[in-house]
C-alpha cells in the first residue's frame, strides 16, 4: 500500500472556500479604513485648533485683547499675525492657515455634495459666522466646523454627527 502524499483535490477546494467565505465576511471592515482615516485626522486637525486658539488666546490676554467684541490683530510670532474676537481666533480662511501652518486652499462656495477638493491638503470655507475645513477629497459632510466664541460662549469644535460614517 502507497502512503498518500500531499493533499486531495477535494481537501484543497474545501480549503479556498473556507479561505473566500472568510474573505468576504472580513472585506466590510477593511474597507471602512479610509473613513476611519479621515475622521481620525479630523480628529487630530480639531486637537491642533484647540491648541491653537489656546496659544493665541494667551496672546491675547497679555496684549490686553481678550474682551474685545471686534476684530483685533494678534502677533504670533514677527511676522505673522491673526486677527481675534474675544481673543480666540476670528472666522476667516487666512486665519487658520497661518495659526495652523497648514497647507490650505480657500473656497468662496460650501461644499454640500460630492467631495472636496483642492490643491493643498486642505479645503476651508468660511461665512463670516463658521469656518468649514475638509481634508482633499472627502466627501461633502466630512468636515469640521468651527463657530468663533461670542461674548457667552467659547469657540464651538464639531466633528461629522455621525463619525466615521459621514467621511
Amino acid at each position: 500500500m502507497q502512503k498518500q502524499q500531499g493533499f486531495t483535490l477535494i481537501e484543497l477546494v474545501v480549503v479556498i472556500i473556507i479561505l473566500g467565505i472568510l474573505a468576504v465576511v472580513a472585506a466590510p471592515k477593511f474597507i471602512n479604513l479610509q473613513s476611519d482615516a479621515r475622521y481620525s485626522t479630523l480628529q487630530g486637525l480639531q486637537a491642533s485648533l484647540q491648541g491653537a486658539n489656546s496659544l493665541v488666546y494667551s496672546k491675547a490676554a497679555i496684549a490686553g485683547s481678550d474682551k474685545q467684541s471686534s476684530a483685533t490683530t494678534v502677533n504670533l510670532d514677527a511676522s505673522t499675525a491673526v486677527s481675534t474676537v474675544y481673543g480666540y481666533l476670528d472666522a476667516t480662511e487666512a486665519n487658520f492657515a497661518k495659526a495652523l501652518e497648514i497647507s490650505a486652499q480657500t473656497t468662496d462656495t460650501d461644499v454640500t455634495t460630492g467631495n472636496a477638493s483642492s490643491t493643498g491638503d486642505w479645503l476651508i470655507y468660511s461665512d463670516d459666522s463658521t469656518v468649514k475645513f475638509w481634508q482633499n477629497g472627502a466627501p461633502a459632510a466630512c468636515a469640521l466646523t468651527y463657530t468663533p466664541a461670542t461674548s457667552s460662549s467659547l469657540p464651538q469644535y464639531a466633528l461629522p454627527a455621525n463619525g466615521s460614517n459621514d467621511c
